[in-house]
C-alpha cells in the first residue's frame, strides 16, 4: 500500500485555507462511510459540514506508475468541489491507510499500451461520453434523483471524469478536439435542460426538471455515438433508455369485502416488481427505475395523474368500500380506464348500461316567444341524463368526449337551421361569442366574431358560426317556432340524428291551406265625402279574420310567418303582403293615414291605386278605387278638340298636352307642365285656359317673372286674340285703382312674382278660376315668402310651368308640387326623409322609382329629342381655354390666398356660406378677366376675349348669328368695349334694363339689325325666343347646369330651322373645370328625377367646395 502525507503534491489543486479548514474538519472525525469502487479509482464517504448536514464527497484517481494523481474532488455541498470536505476526506483515508491496494503490474503496463493508442486518436475526433449517477436526498432534496455529466476518454480508454465541463458544453464556442456530432447532440441535451430547469450543481446537471424534449435529445445523443455510462460510485452498473412507460391500475377484492387499487409500473410491457422509482420532468412525463444496479428511464404514454404518480413513488395503494362500488363504477371507473390502463379482477364491478351520446333539441314556448336549446344525452340503464353542450365531458365518467364530437358533426345541419330560423340569430351569436370571449380569447374566436358581424342575415351567420355558438340557446318568435318544427325541421335528411323534445304548452303547428286575402272595407258610416274615413284593412287566413295592425307590426319586424292563436301559421313574404307593407310605411311616411283613418281626398292616387289592387273592397271603397284609377292613369277618356279661339296649329304633342291639361282642370286637379324649353308649354297653357273661358270659367291670373310679363301679354294677344288680356305692371297703390276694378273685364291678367308677393291681400281677394304660374322654378324655395304667397293664394286650380322643375334638390319640385296639388306630399319633412334624403345620398334607390310613380298622374314632361323630330341637331362642345402667362400668374396667387381662407372657414358651413361664395365668386370672376377683380390688372389680356374678338367676326362674315352669355355683367361690359373696338354692332340685356328696353334689344336682334345678342344669363335666361341665333357662347359655367341649358334654349327651340351650336368656354385648369364637374352631377340628379335617367346628386356641400378649391 502506498501512503502519501499532507504535503504530497497530492494535495496540490487545493488552496492553503482550503486545506486547514479540511485537516480541522478530519481531527474532528467528521468523516464517514469511506469506500472504494472499481479498480480503486474512486474513493467516496460522507462529511459533515458546518450546519449538522452532511455531504457525499467524490475523488477520482488515476495511476501513474507506482502513484495515484487525483484528477477530480467533487462533494455535495454548495461549494461543489475541490472543498474542505474534500480535504478532510482525503486526510482521513491516508491516516487510516485506506488509500487502496496498489495496481497490480499487468494493468500498469497494458495500461501506458492504451495510452499509446488513444494518442494515435486523428486530432479533433476525441469520443465523448455521458455519465449517469444517483444523487442521494439531501436537506435540499428529499428524494434521490438523476444527474448527468459529461465524461472522455482516458489515456488508458476508460472513460474519465476530466477534459470536459458541463460550463464549456453550454458557453464554449466550438467541439475543439471533440467528436462534432457528439458534441453538438449533448450541447443540445445540456442547452435544453438547462434552459427549462437550471439545475447545473458543480460539473453535474440534474434532471429531474428536464422537459419533455429530453427523451428525443437522449435518443440523439445515443445516434451520434455517445457513449452511455453508468457511475459505479452512486451504485450503477449499466443505463438502458427504454420506449414507453405505463402506470397500470390494478383493482382487486380485498379482506375486507371491498376493493384495493394498487399502481403497478409497466416498462416495454413488461411489470416492474421491486426496485427504486423516480419522476422526471415538472410536470412529470418520465419516469427511471433501477433495480439491481440498472437503471432503466424513458416517458411515459399515457402520463397518469399526479396522485397516482405520487401513490406508485411511495409504493401505496387504495381502498374502495363496497358500498360505493356502483358510484365508483359510474363516475370515475369510466375516466379512469380513458387516461390509464387498468386491470380488474373478473367479477369485481358490475358498471351500468349506458347509452349515447345523442344531441337533444328541446323547444319550450316563453312569455316572448319560444327558446331552443341544445344539449346532449346518455341513457344509463332506463334513465337518461342530458348535459349543457359546454360541461367538459371530463366532468362526467362515462360520457366520450370522441363520441361526442362525432354525434355534433353529423347533427350540424340541424344546428345551423335551428339558428337560421330565428331573423335575429346574428345579434344573438355576437351576444354568445361576447360571453365566450371574457372566458376565453384567441384568434379563431376574433374571426368568427368579424366573420358572424359581416353576414348578411341569420342564414349567413348560421353557415359561417363555430360549433360552440351553434349550441348556444336560440330564442325565436313563436311564428319561428311554428315554422321551425313544422316545415324547417321535418325536411332536414339527419333530423334522425338528434332527439327533439317539444315543451309543454306548445300549440299544435299547422300551416294555413290557403294563402292570405286581403279585405277593404270603410267604417261603419261607410261615408266618403268628408276629408278623412276610416279604412278596414283585413287578412283572412283558412276564414279566420287577422287585424291589419297585428299584420303589419310583424312585417315591420322582418318576419317571415305569422303565428295565429289557434296554432295556423301563413307566409308573410308573399307578394302582396310584402307590397301591402311597402305602401302603408309609404302612406304614413307620407301623412296619408292616421291610425286606421284615410286622406279621402289624397292626390297620392298611384299610392292607393296600388294598395288597393292587392285585395278584395267593398262597394263604397270601390267608388274611392275607380276615382283613384281614373286620375291614376293621366290620360281623359277621349281626346278634346282645340278650343275655336286659339289662333295656332297645335302640333301632336301639343295636342297630348292640352288634353292633359284639360283632364287636369275638368278634375280640379292642379299639375306642373315641366317640357323641355322650347316646345311650347306656353301655347298648350293658352289652350287650356282658352278651352276654359268658352266655358264661362272666369279669370286666369298668370304670375310670371317681370321681364316677360309683356312678351306674355303679347302672345295672348297672338295666340288667343278673342281674350282680353291685362297686363299688371305696377302695385295697386302706385296705379291708383284697386286691382279688382283694374281686371274686372280681364280674361287673363299677367302679373309679376314681385308684385303677387307685394300686394298679396289684393290679389287674395279676387276670385281666380286659375292661377298659372310661369318660369315656376322662381317658387323652387320653400322657404321663401314668394313661394307662400303662391302656395296660400287661394284657386280651385293651379298649374306651375317650367322646364326645369329641379334645379339644386329635390326639394325644389317638392316646393311646385305643394302649390299645385298640395295633397300629394302634405308634409316637407315626411318627404325629405322619405324621398329626398335616401335618394339623393344613394342609400335609397329604390325610392326613386316609387317617386316617379307618385308624380306621374300630376307632371307632364317631354324632351326635345322625344317629340320634336323635327328641330334641327344641336351640337355642344366644352373649349378648354389656356389662360395667358400673366393671367396665369395672378390667379394661381389668388387662388392660393382664398383656398387657405375658404377651407378655415368649412369648419361652420352655414354661418359662413356668404363669404364663402364670395371667395369663389371672386375666383370664378378672375377666370373670365383679372380686372374684373382688381382694376389695376385691367391691362392684362383675357384669352376667352381674345377668341370671342377672333371668332365673332368671322362668323358674321359667314352669315351667322350669335348669343353670348354671362352671368357678369362687367365682363360683358369688357366685351362690349372690344366689339366697339372692332366696329361689331351687337345687341345688349341685362337685369337693369326696363321692360321697353328688354323690348327694344330683343326686336332689335330678331329684326336682323345686329347679329351679336350680348345676354346676361340670369336676365335672359328665359322667356326669350331668339330663333335667329344660331351659335351660343357661355363664357362662364354656372353652378346650374338647367340654368345654362335655359339661355341655350333661346335658340334651340320651336322656329329653328338651322344647326345651333353651342360652345361653352372653361379656362383650363381653374375653378371652372369644377364647376363643370359640379353640373354633371347636378344634371344626373335632374335626368334621374325629371327625365327617369338613373344616377343621384344633391345640392352644393363643404366637400363640394373642397373639390372646388382643388
Amino acid at each position: 500500500m502506498h501512503l502519501f502525507d499532507v504535503g504530497s503534491h497530492i494535495l496540490d489543486d487545493f488552496d492553503a485555507a482550503t486545506v486547514g479548514r479540511g485537516r480541522q474538519y478530519a481531527d474532528e472525525g467528521r468523516v464517514r462511510d469511506l469506500a472504494w469502487h472499481g479498480d480503486g479509482d474512486t474513493l467516496t464517504g460522507m462529511c459533515a459540514g458546518s450546519g449538522g448536514r452532511s455531504y457525499r464527497v467524490e475523488l477520482y484517481f488515476e495511476s501513474v506508475g507506482a502513484d495515484r494523481e487525483l484528477v477530480w474532488a467533487g462533494c455535495g455541498c454548495p461549494v461543489g468541489r475541490y472543498c474542505k470536505h474534500a480535504v478532510a476526506l482525503l486526510l482521513t483515508a491516508a491516516a487510516h491507510g485506506r488509500l487502496g491496494v496498489p495496481r497490480q503490474r499487468w494493468r500498469t503496463v497494458f495500461g501506458g499500451v492504451l495510452d499509446e493508442l488513444g494518442a494515435a486518436v486523428a486530432e479533433g475526433s476525441a469520443a465523448i461520453g455521458l455519465e449517469f449517477s444517483v444523487k442521494t436526498a439531501t436537506v435540499y432534496r428529499p428524494v434521490p434523483v438523476l444527474a448527468l455529466r459529461p465524461v472522455t476518454l482516458g489515456k488508458r480508454g476508460t472513460w474519465v471524469k476530466k477534459g470536459l465541463t458541463w460550463r464549456q458544453i453550454l458557453f464554449g464556442t466550438d467541439a475543439g478536439g471533440f467528436h462534432q456530432r457528439q458534441y453538438l447532440a449533448i450541447r443540445a441535451l445540456a442547452t435544453d435542460v438547462h434552459r427549462v430547469s437550471p439545475a447545473m450543481v458543480g460539473d453535474v446537471i440534474m434532471v429531474a426538471g428536464a422537459p419533455r424534449t429530453v427523451w428525443s435529445q437522449l435518443t440523439a445523443v445515443i445516434d451520434a455515438g455517445v457513449g452511455i455510462v453508468a457511475d459505479r460510485a452512486s451504485g450503477l452498473q449499466a443505463v438502458e433508455l427504454i420506449k414507453t412507460a405505463q402506470l397500470r391500475l390494478d383493482f382487486t377484492a380485498d379482506a375486507e369485502g371491498g376493493a384495493a387499487m394498487t399502481p403497478k409500473l409497466i416498462i416495454d410491457g413488461e411489470q416492474c416488481g421491486t426496485g427504486q422509482v423516480g419522476l422526471l420532468g415538472a410536470p412529470v412525463h418520465g419516469v427511471s427505475h433501477i433495480d439491481g444496479g440498472v437503471l432503466r428511464l424513458g416517458p411515459f404514454d399515457p402520463v397518469p395523474a399526479t396522485a397516482m404518480l405520487r401513490l406508485a413513488a411511495r409504493g401505496e395503494g387504495v381502498h374502495i368500500p363496497a358500498e360505493d362500488f356502483a358510484e365508483f363504477s359510474l363516475t370515475v371507473l369510466p375516466r379512469l380506464a380513458r387516461v390509464a390502463p387498468l386491470e380488474i379482477a373478473e367479477g369485481l364491478f358490475t358498471p351500468p348500461r349506458v347509452s349515447g351520446p345523442v344531441p337533444v333539441l328541446t323547444i319550450v314556448m316563453t312569455g316572448t316567444g319560444a327558446r331552443a336549446s341544445w344539449s346532449i344525452r346518455y341513457g344509463l340503464d332506463d334513465r337518461h341524463h342530458d348535459f349543457e353542450p359546454d360541461t367538459p365531458p371530463a366532468l362526467t365518467g362515462y360520457r366520450d368526449i370522441d363520441a361526442e364530437e362525432a354525434a355534433w358533426r353529423r347533427a350540424e345541419p340541424v344546428l345551423r337551421a335551428v339558428a337560421a330560423a330565428a331573423h335575429t340569430w346574428k345579434h344573438q351569436a355576437v351576444q354568445h361569442i361576447a360571453r365566450r370571449m371574457r372566458r376565453t380569447l384567441n384568434a379563431a374566436i376574433l374571426d368568427e366574431h368579424r366573420a358572424i358581424s359581416a353576414a348578411a342575415d341569420a342564414a349567413a351567420a348560421a353557415a359561417v358560426a363555430a360549433r360552440a355558438t351553434l349550441c348556444g340557446p336560440v330564442d325565436l318568435t313563436r311564428a319561428e317556432a311554428a315554422v321551425l318544427c313544422g316545415e324547417i325541421l321535418p325536411q332536414l335528411d339527419c333530423l334522425h340524428e338528434v332527439a327533439v323534445d317539444i315543451g309543454e304548452g306548445t300549440p299544435d303547428f299547422r300551416v294555413a291551406q290557403r294563402p292570405a286575402q286581403l279585405e277593404f272595407g270603410t267604417g261603419d258610416d261607410g261615408q266618403l265625402g268628408n276629408d278623412w274615413f276610416d279604412l278596414n284593412v283585413t287578412v283572412r287566413v283558412d276564414g279566420q279574420p287577422v287585424p291589419l295592425r297585428d299584420v303589419f307590426v310583424e312585417l315591420s319586424s322582418g318576419a317571415t310567418h305569422m303565428l295565429l292563436p289557434s296554432g295556423v301559421y301563413f307566409p308573410l313574404d308573399t307578394p302582396e303582403l310584402l307590397r301591402l307593407r311597402e305602401l302603408i310605411e309609404e302612406a304614413r311616411a307620407l301623412g296619408e293615414i292616421e291610425g286606421d283613418r284615410v286622406n279621402a281626398r289624397s292626390m297620392n292616387v298611384s299610392l292607393w291605386e296600388e294598395l288597393l289592387a292587392l285585395g278584395v273592397v267593398d262597394e263604397q271603397v270601390a267608388q274611392w278605387r275607380d276615382n283613384l284609377a281614373r286620375l291614376s292613369s293621366a290620360q281623359p277618356p277621349a281626346p278634346v278638340d282645340p278650343p275655336a279661339g286659339l289662333r295656332a296649329v297645335l302640333r301632336d304633342y301639343q295636342r297630348d298636352g292640352l288634353n292633359w291639361l284639360s283632364f287636369l282642370w275638368d278634375n280640379g286637379i292642379g299639375g306642373v307642365l315641366a317640357d323641355d324649353m322650347g316646345l311650347g308649354k306656353t301655347l298648350q297653357t293658352l289652350a287650356l285656359i282658352a278651352r276654359a273661358a268658352e266655358a264661362g270659367a272666369g279669370r286666369f291670373l298668370v304670375v310670371a317673372p317681370a321681364s316677360v310679363v309683356s312678351n306674355w301679354a303679347a302672345e295672348c294677344r297672338r295666340f288667343a286674340p278673342g281674350l282680353e288680356v291685362l297686363a299688371v305692371t305696377s302695385t295697386a297703390a302706385r296705379s291708383g285703382l284697386p286691382l279688382a276694378e283694374q281686371t274686372a273685364a280681364a280674361d287673363i291678367v299677367v302679373t309679376s312674382y314681385t308684385l303677387m308677393r307685394l300686394d298679396f291681400d289684393v290679389y287674395a281677394e279676387i276670385d281666380w278660376a286659375g292661377v298659372i304660374f310661369d318660369e315656376a322654378q322662381f317658387v323652387k324655395n320653400h322657404n321663401s315668402a314668394t313661394h307662400r304667397c303662391a302656395r296660400r293664394l287661394p284657386a280651385p286650380f293651379k298649374l306651375a310651368i317650367t322646364g326645369t322643375p329641379m334645379e339644386n334638390n329635390l326639394m325644389e319640385l317638392w316646393s311646385l308640387l305643394s302649390i299645385t296639388a298640395p295633397g300629394l306630399f302634405p308634409s316637407p319633412t315626411a318627404f325629405a326623409d322619405y324621398f329626398r334624403k335616401p335618394i339623393e345620398s344613394g342609400s335609397g334607390a329604390d325610392r326613386l322609382p316609387v317617386l316617379r310613380r307618385r308624380i306621374k298622374p300630376v307632371m307632364l314632361r317631354r324632351t326635345k329629342a322625344q317629340v320634336a323630330s323635327e328641330l334641327p341637331p344641336k351640337h355642344e362642345q366644352v373649349l378648354n381655354i389656356d389662360l395667358g402667362a400673366k393671367h396665369r400668374k395672378i390667379y394661381d396667387t389668388r387662388l392660393a390666398r382664398e383656398r387657405q381662407k375658404v377651407l378655415g372657414l368649412l369648419g361652420d358651413w352655414e354661418k359662413n356660406r356668404f363669404r364663402i361664395f364670395r371667395s369663389l365668386t371672386l375666383l370664378r370672376q378672375l377666370s373670365l378677366h383679372a380686372g374684373l377683380v382688381d382694376a389695376a390688372h385691367a391691362n392684362v389680356a383675357s384669352a376667352k376675349v381674345d377668341y370671342l374678338a377672333e371668332r365673332l367676326p368671322e362668323l358674321i362674315s359667314e352669315g351667322h348669328s350669335a348669343l353670348v352669355f354671362s352671368q357678369f355683367t362687367a365682363f360683358l361690359g369688357i366685351i362690349r368695349s372690344h366689339l366697339d373696338t372692332l366696329g361689331v354692332a351687337y345687341s345688349y340685356l341685362d337685369g337693369a334694363m326696363s321692360a321697353p328696353q328688354r323690348a327694344a334689344a330683343v326686336a332689335e336682334f330678331q329684326r336682323g339689325a345686329t347679329q351679336v345678342f350680348l345676354i346676361s344669363l340670369k336676365a335672359g335666361g328665359f322667356g326669350l325666343n331668339l330663333t335667329e341665333a344660331d351659335y351660343c357662347f357661355v363664357c362662364d359655367p354656372w353652378w346650374s347646369p338647367a340654368a345654362e341649358a335655359q339661355a341655350v334654349d333661346r335658340a334651340h327651340r320651336i322656329g329653328q330651322n338651322r344647326p345651333v351650336s353651342v360652345y361653352r368656354l372653361v379656362s383650363q385648369g381653374t375653378i371652372e373645370e369644377r364647376v363643370v364637374h359640379l353640373q354633371e352631377r347636378k344634371r344626373a340628379l335632374f335626368t334621374a328625377v325629371v327625365d327617369e335617367g338613373g344616377m343621384l346628386g344633391s345640392a352644393i356641400t363643404a366637400s363640394d367646395i373642397r373639390a372646388l378649391l382643388g
